[in-house]
C-alpha cells in the first residue's frame, strides 16, 4: 500500500511503537512516522506507507498545531509533569500577566532544546545523557510560533492552542513562559491536532485500523500522497519533456504549465501530463528553472 495513514496516537505508546504495531497489522515493512510524539502525548501522527515514506521528512518539517495544558508553579527535570519535581513555587500571578507572558512568545524566539529530547549534541542523543545525570551545553535554536490562543485560565493551570514551525518543543515553551512569569511551569498535557494541513478529525485509532485490516478495508483510510502537497503551487510537465522529469533533470518553465508564479527557493509539486504527482522541485530565480528536491516517482 502507498499513502498516508493518519493515526490518533494514545498515551503510553511511542511513535516507534505505533509503527511496529502497524507493521504487524498491515504486514508491510516499508512504514515510517512523520513527526515524533512523546509517549505521554496524544493526537495526530502521520504514518507513511510504501512510496509515501519518501515524504516522511517533508511531513515532519511541516507546521503543526497543539493543544496543551501548562501548570504554573511547578518545575521538573523533563519540563513536563512526568519528570522529577525540582521546584514548586506559588503561582502568584494574575490572568492579565499570564496573557501578556504567553503572547510575548508569539512570532517566535530562540529556544534551548531540552535535555530530555532526541536532539543530538556531539553525536549523542540528549536524553541518553540526561538519563545518566549529565547536562551539556545546548545552542539556542530559533523556533517559529505562528500563533498562541489561550482557551482557559484556571490557575495554576492554563490551556492553550499553539501553532508552530518545525523543531518547537511545547514543553520547553511552557517552561519558558513560567520563567518569564517568575513562578516556573511544566507541561501537564499535550495533544497534537494538526500536521501539514491534516487534522485530528481525519485520524483513526489503532483499534480502528486493526478492525479495518481484518475487514480488508484499510485502503479506505489511506490519504493519497498528493494530498500532502495540496498547499503547494503546481507545475505540470508537457508530454514532450516528461522524460526529463522522470530522469530527475531540472525543468524550464516553458516545458510545462505552472499554477502560479514561483518565488525564489519556493517548492513546487511537479506532475506528469496525466496528473500523477512525480516529484517536489524548488525554483531557482537566478537559473530560471525548477530543480529536483525530492523524487517520488509514482510509476
Amino acid at each position: 500500500m502507498d499513502g498516508i495513514l493518519l493515526i490518533d496516537k494514545e498515551a503510553g505508546f511511542t511513535s516507534h511503537d505505533v509503527v511496529a504495531i502497524l507493521r504487524g497489522v498491515l504486514h508491510q515493512k516499508k512504514i515510517g512516522h512523520a513527526g515524533t510524539l512523546d509517549p505521554g502525548a496524544t493526537g495526530l501522527l502521520p504514518v507513511c506507507l510504501g512510496k509515501a515514506t519518501k515524504c516522511v521528512n517533508l511531513a515532519s518539517d511541516a507546521d503543526k498545531c497543539y493543544r496543551t495544558v501548562m501548570r504554573l508553579g511547578t518545575v521538573t527535570d523533563t519540563q513536563d509533569m512526568s519528570g522529577t519535581v525540582l521546584q514548586e513555587r506559588p503561582a502568584a500571578v494574575s490572568e492579565e500577566e499570564v496573557r501578556a507572558a504567553v503572547q510575548s512568545f508569539a512570532g517566535g524566539y530562540d529556544q534551548i532544546p531540552p535535555m530530555y529530547s532526541a536532539k543530538k549534541v556531539g553525536g549523542r542523543k540528549l536524553y541518553d545523557l540526561a538519563r545518566k545525570g549529565q547536562t551539556v551545553e545546548r545552542e539556542p535554536v530559533h523556533v517559529r510560533i505562528n500563533g498562541i490562543r489561550i482557551e482557559d485560565i484556571s490557575l495554576p493551570e492554563v490551556t492553550m492552542t499553539v501553532s508552530c514551525g518545525k523543531g518547537t518543543y511545547i514543553r520547553t515553551l511552557c517552561h519558558d513562559i513560567g520563567e518569564r512569569l517568575g513562578c516556573g511551569a511544566a507541561m501537564k498535557e499535550l495533544r497534537r491536532t494538526a500536521v501539514a494541513g491534516f487534522s485530528i478529525e481525519q485520524a483513526a485509532a489503532l483499534a480502528e485500523v486493526r478492525r479495518a485490516a481484518e475487514e480488508g478495508t484499510v485502503e479506505e483510510l489511506l490519504i493519497p500522497v498528493k494530498d500532502l502537497f495540496a498547499g503547494y503551487k503546481r507545475f505540470t510537465v508537457s508530454p514532450a519533456h516528461e522524460k526529463a522529469l522522470l530522469n530527475g533533470n531540472a525543468l524550464f518553465l516553458n516545458w510545462g504549465e505552472a499554477s502560479d508564479r514561483f518565488g525564489d527557493g519556493e517548492a513546487a509539486a511537479v506532475f506528469d501530463h496525466q496528473g500523477e504527482l512525480q516529484a517536489v522541485y524548488t525554483f531557482s530565480e537566478r537559473e530560471g528553472r525548477l530543480k529536483p528536491f525530492k523524487m517520488l516517482l509514482s510509476r
